[in-house]
């Protein structure tokens, strides 16, 4: 039987694991079992023929606690359940926000032997000074100040010990269970493999340290020149996959607003270097920091932030920032049919979808901030009130899009506290503009797909004359035309329509080759680049006029 009772030896976890969302009136999930899943009421002890009692009153609140209680795990699904407005009503997001990650330290002798398993010497031998007392402690690692030999100050993170067989048993039971659940009446409107799979991998990306020093690196390569953030070092000769060791940086927390203001910071600058931070990140490098919440953050002299944890990071792929923009664009015309369109496009709405209800929602909010200025939008309020549509609806965008708009609600509620009259929309208006302008540009980009599409073009042509010849020949020796008169007619017609064809395949390779040379080989001077653009277009214009004179013809 594919279930969760295969494998024995989780059976205590199974049972615990259940009996907490017995314990808070998830009972009713039972009712959703067919009969190939009895099996796991015998087992969970859960009668087959008593009605399952109704849900409970403030059941989103009971789902969250269920999580806290049962660790690390749990709690990481639930926070990223909280970027995920399509799976869970609001209610739900809203509690699943409220997750916290912080739990008592570790005792020291037992963070002192994962290091010394990890580092292959005592830690005593490889730091000068470590700090007992943790700076921060995390479900799933905890951070303590050191100083390296000569007098470096770093800190280093460390992952709990036997964290990670807890979480791949966890892991194994959530995947087990989404299975069950698949098969429900639930089963058709939620993927709930997809689900398990997805938090799977985030959550083994986040227990891989070496992962997020590459994320860090990656950052600082992206930042390189920019003033206003600083990324701390990371000393690879002392990381691990467990352990991680960082440069130490110092400053006064992002949301401590005394501390700030006795130090004389410019909070506005502060404001606006946040903001420009993650603009950047997102429209730019479609790379990410996915948890900016205040304590990630340090403000240093000269307004610069200092960013720390990188073990969630969010990708946008260039098609996903286009996309962005395109319905960026559509919602300023307050076209809802446009709208809806671009979701289809994006794969967000499926083909079933009710398009004249999402229309009709989607329209209702734009009107509410039609002729609006852009400073009296906030876009905490633009997210909490486009959950309720896209979990309506079922919009199924990439996971990565939903935690961006977490991101930019949390890093809008830094700004705001920083400064009461901040504008996130007026600080990305420069650069949607930029990227609105690269919708309608040709770019470097167009040219390597020409290429491409043009290689492929060519081994079309090469191959031609073979096929040609070996066509001749057959017609030479009578075998094509051994058939009826009915059936020589329509392969005198086949013919006929082959050598249409290739005539047009002719001139789209022509056509294809020369935008291919013209574009891809566009230099940095205006004045080339736009002779090159003028020139694509006057081929264009000739392979349309033949293409047209080619089919009146036939």
């Amino acid at each position: 039987m594919s279930s969760p009772l295969r494998s024995i030896r989780h059976l205590h976890r199974y049972r615990e694991i259940v009996s907490v969302f017995l314990k808070h009136g998830f009972g009713f999930v039972f009712g959703q079992l067919g009969p190939k899943q009895h099996p796991l009421r015998r087992v969970f002890h859960r009668p087959a023929r008593v009605p399952p009692s109704p849900p409970p009153e403030g059941l989103a609140a009971h789902f969250r606690q269920a999580l806290e209680e049962l660790g690390p795990t749990f709690v990481k699904f639930g926070q990223i359940l909280s970027t995920r407005p399509d799976l869970l009503p609001p209610p739900y997001i809203a509690e699943l926000s409220k997750l916290q990650d912080t739990v008592p330290p570790t005792p020291w002798e037992s963070i002192q032997e994962v290091l010394g398993q990890e580092l292959g010497h005592a830690p005593e031998e490889v730091f000068a000074t470590i700090d007992p007392a943790p700076l921060a402690a995390a479900s799933l690692a905890q951070v303590h100040a050191a100083t390296l030999a000569d007098g470096e100050e770093v800190v280093i993170k460390v992952q709990r010990p036997n964290i990670l067989g807890t979480i791949s048993t966890d892991l194994e039971i959530l995947a087990a269970l989404a299975r069950a659940l698949q098969a429900t009446a639930l089963g058709r409107v939620y993927d709930f493999v997809a689900i398990a799979e997805d938090f799977a991998f985030t959550l083994r990306n986040e227990l891989d340290y070496h992962r997020e020093g590459r994320n860090a690196d990656r950052f600082r390569t992206n930042f390189a020149g920019v003033p206003y953030l600083y990324i701390p070092g990371v000393y690879w000769e002392f990381c691990t996959r467990r352990v991680l060791v960082l440069e130490r940086i110092w400053g006064i927390k992002i949301d401590d607003l005394q501390a700030l203001d006795a130090a004389g910071y410019d909070r506005h600058r502060v404001a606006l270097h946040s903001a420009r931070i993650i603009i950047k990140e997102v429209l730019e490098d479609g790379f990410f920091h996915a948890d900016p919440h205040p304590g990630n953050f340090v403000v240093m002299p000269g307004e610069v932030i200092g960013a720390m944890d990188f073990g969630m990071v969010g990708h946008l792929r260039e098609r996903d920032r286009l996309n962005l923009i395109r319905l960026y664009v559509e919602a300023v015309a307050l076209d809802t049919a446009g709208i809806v369109d671009q979701l289809t496009r994006m794969g967000a709405a499926g083909s079933a979808v009710d398009r004249d209800g999402l229309a009709r929602d989607i329209g209702r909010l734009l009107i509410k901030y039609h002729g609006l200025p852009l400073k009296d939008i906030r876009a905490r309020e633009v997210a909490e009130e486009v959950m309720p549509i896209a979990f309506r609806y079922r919009l199924q965008l990439p996971p990565d899009l939903w935690l961006l708009g977490k991101t930019l609600a949390m890093m809008e509620g830094v700004g705001l506290h920083l400064d009461p009259d901040f504008d996130m929309f007026a600080v990305s208006e420069p650069f949607v503009r930029r990227l609105t302008w690269q919708l309608f540009m040709p770019r470097r980009a167009w040219g390597q797909a020409l290429l491409r599409q043009g290689t492929e073009w060519g081994e079309l042509l090469n191959a031609f004359p073979r096929v040609g010849n070996r066509l001749l020949d057959q017609i030479e020796r009578g075998e094509l035309f051994r058939r009826d008169v009915g059936e020589a007619d329509r392969t005198i017609g086949a013919l006929e329509r082959l050598g249409r064809q290739v005539a047009l395949s002719i001139v789209a390779a022509g056509l294809l080759i020369g935008l291919s040379v013209l574009i891809a080989l566009t230099a940095t001077n205006a004045l080339v680049h736009w002779l090159a653009v003028i020139g694509a277009v006057a081929l264009v214009g000739s392979g349309i006029w033949l293409l047209v004179s080619i089919l009146r013809r036939a």
